[in-house]
Protein backbone atom coordinates (compact mmCIF):
# COMPACT_ATOMS: atom_id res chain seq x y z
CA UNK A 1 0.00 0.00 0.00
CA UNK A 2 1.33 3.44 -0.92
CA UNK A 3 0.95 6.43 1.38
CA UNK A 4 1.28 10.06 0.34
CA UNK A 5 3.26 12.81 2.01
CA UNK A 6 0.17 13.91 3.93
CA UNK A 7 0.03 10.63 5.87
CA UNK A 8 2.63 10.88 8.68
CA UNK A 9 3.54 7.48 10.17
CA UNK A 10 2.48 8.45 13.69
CA UNK A 11 1.91 4.88 14.86
CA UNK A 12 5.60 4.07 14.44
CA UNK A 13 6.98 7.26 15.99
CA UNK A 14 6.82 7.77 19.77
CA UNK A 15 4.11 10.21 20.81
CA UNK A 16 5.91 13.33 22.06
CA UNK A 17 5.04 17.03 22.19
CA UNK A 18 5.68 18.83 18.94
CA UNK A 19 9.28 20.01 18.43
CA UNK A 20 10.61 17.72 21.18
CA UNK A 21 12.96 14.88 20.20
CA UNK A 22 11.16 11.55 19.94
CA UNK A 23 14.24 9.49 20.77
CA UNK A 24 16.83 9.35 23.53
CA UNK A 25 19.61 7.67 21.52
CA UNK A 26 19.87 7.21 17.74
CA UNK A 27 22.36 6.03 15.16
CA UNK A 28 22.65 8.17 12.04
CA UNK A 29 23.83 6.37 8.90
CA UNK A 30 25.12 8.83 6.29
CA UNK A 31 25.90 7.59 2.79
CA UNK A 32 29.36 8.46 1.53
CA UNK A 33 27.87 9.86 -1.66
CA UNK A 34 26.20 12.64 0.33
CA UNK A 35 29.62 13.97 1.34
CA UNK A 36 30.61 14.42 -2.32
CA UNK A 37 28.22 17.35 -2.63
CA UNK A 38 28.01 18.18 -6.33
CA UNK A 39 31.41 16.66 -7.04
CA UNK A 40 31.87 13.32 -8.74
CA UNK A 41 34.35 11.98 -6.22
CA UNK A 42 35.89 12.57 -2.79
CA UNK A 43 34.97 15.00 -0.03
CA UNK A 44 33.27 18.33 -0.53
CA UNK A 45 34.28 20.18 2.65
CA UNK A 46 31.37 22.66 2.64
CA UNK A 47 28.99 19.68 2.47
CA UNK A 48 30.81 17.91 5.32
CA UNK A 49 30.55 21.11 7.37
CA UNK A 50 26.83 21.45 6.58
CA UNK A 51 26.13 17.89 7.75
CA UNK A 52 28.23 18.53 10.86
CA UNK A 53 26.16 21.62 11.63
CA UNK A 54 22.98 19.51 11.41
CA UNK A 55 24.46 17.00 13.84
CA UNK A 56 25.64 19.75 16.19
CA UNK A 57 22.12 21.19 16.34
CA UNK A 58 20.72 17.81 17.34
CA UNK A 59 23.52 17.31 19.87
CA UNK A 60 22.46 20.52 21.63
CA UNK A 61 19.04 19.00 22.35
CA UNK A 62 20.62 16.27 24.48
CA UNK A 63 19.96 13.39 22.08
CA UNK A 64 22.72 10.78 22.32
CA UNK A 65 24.02 10.40 18.79
CA UNK A 66 26.33 7.94 17.07
CA UNK A 67 27.21 7.76 13.37
CA UNK A 68 28.21 5.35 10.65
CA UNK A 69 29.43 6.94 7.41
CA UNK A 70 29.72 5.03 4.15
CA UNK A 71 32.77 5.19 1.92
CA UNK A 72 31.21 5.24 -1.55
CA UNK A 73 32.48 8.74 -2.26
CA UNK A 74 36.05 7.40 -2.14
CA UNK A 75 35.92 3.66 -2.85
CA UNK A 76 33.12 1.10 -3.03
CA UNK A 77 34.25 -2.46 -2.41
CA UNK A 78 31.49 -4.14 -4.40
CA UNK A 79 32.22 -1.95 -7.42
CA UNK A 80 35.92 -2.76 -7.17
CA UNK A 81 35.14 -6.47 -7.04
CA UNK A 82 32.92 -6.13 -10.10
CA UNK A 83 35.89 -4.74 -12.01
CA UNK A 84 38.04 -7.76 -11.23
CA UNK A 85 39.48 -7.12 -7.77
CA UNK A 86 39.34 -9.87 -5.16
CA UNK A 87 36.26 -9.13 -3.08
CA UNK A 88 37.96 -9.30 0.30
CA UNK A 89 40.72 -6.86 -0.69
CA UNK A 90 38.19 -4.50 -2.29
CA UNK A 91 36.02 -4.50 0.83
CA UNK A 92 38.97 -3.72 3.08
CA UNK A 93 39.80 -0.75 0.85
CA UNK A 94 36.21 0.40 1.25
CA UNK A 95 36.54 0.13 5.03
CA UNK A 96 39.61 2.39 4.95
CA UNK A 97 37.57 4.91 2.97
CA UNK A 98 35.01 5.03 5.79
CA UNK A 99 37.80 5.84 8.26
CA UNK A 100 38.83 8.81 6.11
CA UNK A 101 35.24 10.07 6.08
CA UNK A 102 34.90 9.54 9.84
CA UNK A 103 38.04 11.58 10.55
CA UNK A 104 36.80 14.37 8.27
CA UNK A 105 33.46 14.45 10.10
CA UNK A 106 35.19 14.37 13.49
CA UNK A 107 37.27 17.37 12.50
CA UNK A 108 34.20 19.29 11.33
CA UNK A 109 32.24 18.47 14.51
CA UNK A 110 35.04 19.41 16.86
CA UNK A 111 35.47 22.74 15.09
CA UNK A 112 31.84 23.34 16.11
CA UNK A 113 32.64 22.45 19.71
CA UNK A 114 31.12 18.94 19.66
CA UNK A 115 33.23 16.41 21.58
CA UNK A 116 33.64 13.46 19.20
CA UNK A 117 35.30 10.05 19.18
CA UNK A 118 36.05 7.81 16.20
CA UNK A 119 36.11 4.07 16.85
CA UNK A 120 37.37 1.74 14.14
CA UNK A 121 36.52 -1.95 13.76
CA UNK A 122 40.05 -2.32 12.29
CA UNK A 123 42.69 -1.30 14.80
CA UNK A 124 44.66 1.82 13.84
CA UNK A 125 45.52 3.24 17.25
CA UNK A 126 47.55 6.18 15.96
CA UNK A 127 44.49 7.83 14.39
CA UNK A 128 41.44 6.59 16.34
CA UNK A 129 40.20 4.30 19.08
CA UNK A 130 39.51 0.60 18.53
CA UNK A 131 35.85 -0.34 18.68
CA UNK A 132 34.97 -1.35 22.24
CA UNK A 133 31.24 -1.57 22.90
CA UNK A 134 31.22 -0.53 26.55
CA UNK A 135 33.63 2.33 25.92
CA UNK A 136 31.41 3.57 23.10
CA UNK A 137 28.37 3.43 25.38
CA UNK A 138 30.26 5.41 28.01
CA UNK A 139 31.18 8.07 25.46
CA UNK A 140 27.50 8.44 24.55
CA UNK A 141 26.51 8.70 28.21
CA UNK A 142 29.06 11.52 28.61
CA UNK A 143 27.47 13.44 25.75
CA UNK A 144 30.05 12.67 23.08
CA UNK A 145 29.22 11.87 19.47
CA UNK A 146 30.70 8.51 18.49
CA UNK A 147 31.54 7.73 14.85
CA UNK A 148 31.90 4.03 14.05
CA UNK A 149 34.33 3.44 11.18
CA UNK A 150 35.62 0.49 9.12
CA UNK A 151 32.25 -1.23 8.94
CA UNK A 152 32.07 -4.48 10.87
CA UNK A 153 35.78 -5.10 10.29
CA UNK A 154 34.93 -7.99 7.98
CA UNK A 155 34.61 -8.23 4.18
CA UNK A 156 31.30 -9.12 2.53
CA UNK A 157 29.37 -6.82 4.88
CA UNK A 158 28.27 -3.31 3.93
CA UNK A 159 28.14 -0.19 6.07
CA UNK A 160 24.33 -0.60 6.19
CA UNK A 161 24.84 -3.87 8.05
CA UNK A 162 27.48 -2.22 10.24
CA UNK A 163 25.04 0.57 11.08
CA UNK A 164 22.33 -1.92 12.03
CA UNK A 165 24.78 -3.92 14.14
CA UNK A 166 26.04 -0.85 16.02
CA UNK A 167 22.50 0.47 16.51
CA UNK A 168 21.56 -2.83 18.14
CA UNK A 169 24.73 -2.95 20.26
CA UNK A 170 24.30 0.63 21.48
CA UNK A 171 20.64 0.10 22.37
CA UNK A 172 19.51 2.84 19.98
CA UNK A 173 15.85 3.80 19.78
CA UNK A 174 16.04 4.22 16.00
CA UNK A 175 18.36 3.98 13.01
CA UNK A 176 18.20 7.12 10.87
CA UNK A 177 19.39 6.67 7.28
CA UNK A 178 20.34 10.02 5.76
CA UNK A 179 20.43 9.83 1.97
CA UNK A 180 19.97 12.02 -1.10
CA UNK A 181 16.22 11.32 -1.30
CA UNK A 182 13.48 12.02 1.22
CA UNK A 183 12.34 8.45 1.84
CA UNK A 184 11.68 5.08 0.22
CA UNK A 185 9.93 5.16 -3.16
CA UNK A 186 8.18 2.63 -5.36
CA UNK A 187 10.96 3.24 -7.90
CA UNK A 188 14.04 5.43 -8.23
CA UNK A 189 12.56 8.98 -8.15
CA UNK A 190 15.59 10.27 -10.06
CA UNK A 191 14.70 8.01 -12.99
CA UNK A 192 10.94 7.59 -12.68
CA UNK A 193 8.91 10.81 -12.21
CA UNK A 194 5.85 8.70 -11.34
CA UNK A 195 7.57 7.08 -8.34
CA UNK A 196 5.57 7.44 -5.12
CA UNK A 197 7.00 7.78 -1.65
CA UNK A 198 5.96 5.40 1.11
CA UNK A 199 5.16 7.01 4.45
CA UNK A 200 5.48 3.70 6.29
CA UNK A 201 6.52 0.14 5.57
CA UNK A 202 6.85 -3.00 7.65
CA UNK A 203 10.12 -4.91 7.69
CA UNK A 204 8.30 -7.69 5.86
CA UNK A 205 7.16 -5.27 3.12
CA UNK A 206 10.73 -4.17 2.49
CA UNK A 207 12.07 -7.72 2.29
CA UNK A 208 9.20 -9.19 0.27
CA UNK A 209 9.17 -6.31 -2.24
CA UNK A 210 12.97 -6.35 -2.43
CA UNK A 211 13.19 -2.59 -1.85
CA UNK A 212 16.92 -1.99 -2.07
CA UNK A 213 17.37 1.16 -0.01
CA UNK A 214 19.21 -0.96 2.59
CA UNK A 215 20.71 -4.44 2.70
CA UNK A 216 18.40 -7.31 3.61
CA UNK A 217 20.78 -8.37 6.39
CA UNK A 218 20.49 -4.90 7.96
CA UNK A 219 16.67 -4.96 7.69
CA UNK A 220 16.53 -8.40 9.30
CA UNK A 221 18.79 -7.32 12.16
CA UNK A 222 16.62 -4.30 12.88
CA UNK A 223 13.48 -6.43 12.76
CA UNK A 224 14.96 -8.93 15.23
CA UNK A 225 15.80 -6.11 17.65
CA UNK A 226 12.64 -4.05 17.08
CA UNK A 227 14.53 -0.93 16.00
CA UNK A 228 12.65 1.31 13.52
CA UNK A 229 14.47 2.67 10.47
CA UNK A 230 13.77 6.24 9.40
CA UNK A 231 14.83 7.19 5.85
CA UNK A 232 15.09 10.89 4.99
CA UNK A 233 17.09 13.36 2.92
CA UNK A 234 20.01 14.74 4.89
CA UNK A 235 20.66 17.20 2.06
CA UNK A 236 17.63 19.23 3.16
CA UNK A 237 18.62 21.88 5.69
CA UNK A 238 17.12 21.15 9.11
CA UNK A 239 15.76 17.75 8.06
CA UNK A 240 17.60 15.82 10.78
CA UNK A 241 16.15 17.94 13.59
CA UNK A 242 12.66 17.71 12.08
CA UNK A 243 12.83 13.93 11.72
CA UNK A 244 13.88 13.52 15.33
CA UNK A 245 10.77 15.46 16.32
CA UNK A 246 8.52 13.36 14.08
CA UNK A 247 8.12 16.20 11.59
CA UNK A 248 9.09 16.75 7.97
CA UNK A 249 9.15 14.21 5.14
CA UNK A 250 10.48 10.70 5.67
CA UNK A 251 9.67 6.99 5.51
CA UNK A 252 9.49 4.83 8.63
CA UNK A 253 10.20 1.11 8.46
CA UNK A 254 9.05 -0.95 11.44
CA UNK A 255 6.31 -3.06 12.92
CA UNK A 256 3.18 -1.08 13.76
CA UNK A 257 2.04 -1.02 17.33
CA UNK A 258 -0.66 -3.55 18.11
Amino acid sequence: MVFGESDPPKDLMPAKPKSKPCFRRVLLKVSGEVLMGNQGFGLDLPTVEAVAEEIAEVHKTGVELCLVIGGGNIFRGLAGAAKGMERGAADYMGMLATVMNALAMQNALERLGVDTRVQSAIRMDTVCEPYIRRRAQRHLEKGRVVIFAAGTGNPYFTTDTAAALRAAEMGCDALLKGTSVDGVYTADPKKDPKATRYARLSYHDVLSQDLKFMDASAISLMRENGVPIVVFSIRERGALSKVLCGEGVFTVVGDQEK
